[in-house]
């Protein structure tokens, strides 16, 4: 089989029918209205994903709370909000009605700007000190969580995808730096609560639809000592043992997919996105995706990142034939081994939405590749709209404008 076979063979996700292998990540984009809504940019980003033919599209860490949030002008879902997203939803299914888009659900917790929104804490951590949470506050972001779970259902979105990752809450309380002696602290069984609690009541608020997907992103390990996949609270050494129990626990409660991930944005962000200078990363990627299948019951599907290294068949990975570490045909070999189901792009669906329509049309001579030049990143952290600089001339433009009032960053983290 090869590989334009492979990519574009449809798969079950829990119930429902993904017409192909190809994932749109969860991008934050900063390009929200005052009130967290949708807005012109917003409709044309997601507007391309859906013309591009991109199977599964997550909606970008759109937030919980108002209250804590990492970026000024970032996607919220409250009950303010159910509108604008019904509105966003509808528009999205008339442009392509076959593609499946869940809603990444979060909450920033200490990665939240103090300069617009409360940075909270589960446990003081270096640099990013902030308000420590109370028992009632976490419970109350249950709730919130619950709510927003109900509203994606109630717009007409496929289902939801809680994160886990990248140093955000759902990754502040799982991993063992949180040795806290608290409810949601300390022991695994206090640090799980959290997860476990909230897939369970999200599963009984949208009623146990089957239809409706509930899976998570997932960073197995993010990297620094403490951080979750981490053997202790101080250890450098890294231990799979709580992270395989979290996919497994989350599946036993009804979890029908996960998003492979690594990495933190605050400390280790190499990890989570793929950099010019360090290709090989993207290799870790496919071993913890690994992981998760053999761990996880055949029909769970397991989605891998980080394919940005491969681009078409020039890229800078030496050793490897080109033929055979474009992203294309590393993607489908990662499938037909059996290592993912799916393959997730982030920056290269900024780089070109309609990657997979080029793909089904024999049109791959056409498809632009991302240049891995964090332009993108820089535009994020500077709490801008973001784009692709080297290929979407109003992010070009935004881009040169910022830098001349801003500078260049001297450090790529939140």
């Amino acid at each position: 089989m090869g590989y334009k076979d492979t990519l574009l063979q449809p798969i079950m996700i829990g119930n429902r029918t993904c017409e192909n292998r190809f994932f749109a990540q969860p991008m934050e984009c900063v390009d929200s209205d005052a009130e967290g809504n949708p807005t012109e940019l917003t409709y044309s980003r997601y507007e391309n994903l859906y013309k591009g033919g991109f199977g599964l599209v997550d909606l970008e860490a759109i937030t919980v709370t108002n209250e804590s949030r990492a970026r000024k002008t970032q996607l919220e879902i409250m009950p303010r909000n159910e509108k604008a997203l019904a509105k966003f939803i509808k528009r999205l299914k008339e442009v392509n009605p076959n593609v499946l888009i869940i809603f990444q659900l979060t909450h920033s917790g200490e990665i939240s700007e103090p300069d617009f929104s409360r940075r909270v804490t589960v446990k003081q951590m270096h640099g990013l000190e902030g308000d420590l949470l109370t028992e009632e506050e976490v419970d109350s972001i249950i709730d919130q969580f619950e709510l927003a779970a109900k509203i994606t259902q109630s717009v007409g979105a496929d289902g939801i995808d809680l994160k886990f990752c990248h140093g955000y809450l759902g990754s502040q309380i799982l991993r063992p730096y949180n040795d806290r002696n608290w409810k949601y602290g300390g022991s695994w069984e206090n640090r799980s609560r959290f997860a476990y609690d909230l897939m369970e009541r999200i599963k009984k608020a949208t009623g146990y639809d089957k239809d409706f997907l509930i899976g998570s992103k997932v960073s197995m390990w993010e990297g620094f000592p403490g951080g979750c996949g981490s053997a202790g609270p101080d250890s450098p050494l890294m231990d799979m043992t709580e992270s395989i129990d979290l996919i497994k626990g989350l599946e036993e409660r009804g979890a029908q997919y996960f998003v492979e991930s690594l990495g933190n944005v605050h400390s280790s962000m190499a990890y989570m996105e793929a950099v010019q200078d360090e290709p090989y990363l993207s290799y870790l990627h496919f071993y913890f995706a690994n992981l998760m299948k053999q761990n996880l019951k055949k029909e769970t599907v397991v989605i891998g990142s980080h394919f940005s290294s491969f681009r078409g068949k020039k890229n800078k990975l030496l050793s490897v034939d080109p033929e055979k570490a474009s992203l294309f045909a590393m993607g489908s070999r990662c499938i037909e081994d059996g290592m993912m189901d799916m393959i997730g792009l982030g920056r290269q669906s900024f780089a070109d939405p309609l990657t997979p329509l080029k793909l089904k049309e024999g049109r791959e001579d056409e498809i632009k590749y991302c240049n891995q030049c964090m332009n993108c990143e820089e535009l994020m952290i500077r709490q801008q709209p973001v784009g692709c600089v080297a290929f979407n001339r109003q992010y070009t433009e935004l881009f040169r404008d910022v830098r001349k009032t801003f500078g260049k960053l001297t450090e790529l983290h939140t």
